[in-house]
């Protein structure tokens, strides 16, 4: 049987745990052939032989910081060596690291927007030239709720997943002429290891002011980014799409 995927090929940052492995998963069971772009290689290794494995697709997992523009480069003439294609990336890797503003040290802000902010440029940069050859294709990148409507203690992670925003909708339509669609997910309240490093108040906190009342699955968010990246969103670009189960921040 063909999948929404059969036929594409998909480079996906910060593939190795959490969303980015849900959406690798995802991806593979329907048949796209997949590229990982990790920062520790042995689990992206263990990963791309799993899914190898278990659906029968090609995949490959390369180490890469997409902080480093140097490194970004780098990936993408491995990827080029690979597949002269590309049609489609998912900008997922990304750190959290909160602090209140008077504790924010100048570290701090630079890690965080260039893992989060800058690497979604460069990665789309040699992206939108490689889908170019391909006659389009769809680049996702995942902001959250709070690059939306902020959150207390949180304005350097809110203003860097804020800028993947603006930088959504710039994309979507400077690419739109070459059929390259660019869209956002914005994940509230997810079943990660990023979610459970919080101390059980805050945890509670949050579950509360969830009008579904429960943590969403980081599988919920890879069935939004496939329908972003198959041919069911063939028509949707410049789109924010809150996968929050009704949070209210």
């Amino acid at each position: 049987m063909m999948g929404l995927l059969s036929g594409k090929t998909v480079l996906i940052t910060g593939a190795s745990r959490g969303i980015g492995r849900a959406i690798a998963e995802r991806f593979a069971a329907e048949g796209a052939t997949l590229f990982l772009a990790v920062r520790d290689l042995a689990p992206g290794q263990a990963l791309a032989h799993q899914l190898q494995a278990e659906q029968g697709i090609a995949c490959h997992a390369f180490s890469c910081d997409v902080a480093d523009a140097e490194a970004v480069k780098s990936l993408f003439r491995t990827l080029f060596s690979h597949s002269k294609t590309l049609d489609v990336l998912v900008n997922n890797a990304g750190v959290l690291d909160d602090a209140l503003i008077g504790m924010v040290t100048p570290t701090q802000v630079e890690r965080t927007f260039a893992s989060n902010s800058f690497s979604v440029l460069y990665c789309s940069q040699y992206a939108a030239r490689m889908m170019q050859r391909a006659g389009g294709g769809s680049i996702i990148n995942l902001s959250s709720i709070i690059g939306r409507v902020g959150n207390a203690g949180q304005a350097v992670y809110g203003g860097s997943k804020a800028a993947v925003i603006g930088m959504t909708q710039s994309l979507a339509k400077e690419l739109a002429p070459q059929q390259i669609r660019v869209n956002a997910i914005a994940p509230g309240f997810i079943d990660t290891d990023m979610a459970h490093s919080l101390p059980e108040e805050k945890f509670q906190q949050r579950l509360q002011s969830i009008a579904m009342g429960r943590i969403g699955s980081a599988d919920e968010v890879a069935k939004v980014a496939l329908f972003l990246a198959s041919g069911l969103s063939s028509y949707v670009t410049g789109q924010v799409i809150g996968v929050d189960g009704g949070m209210l921040i």
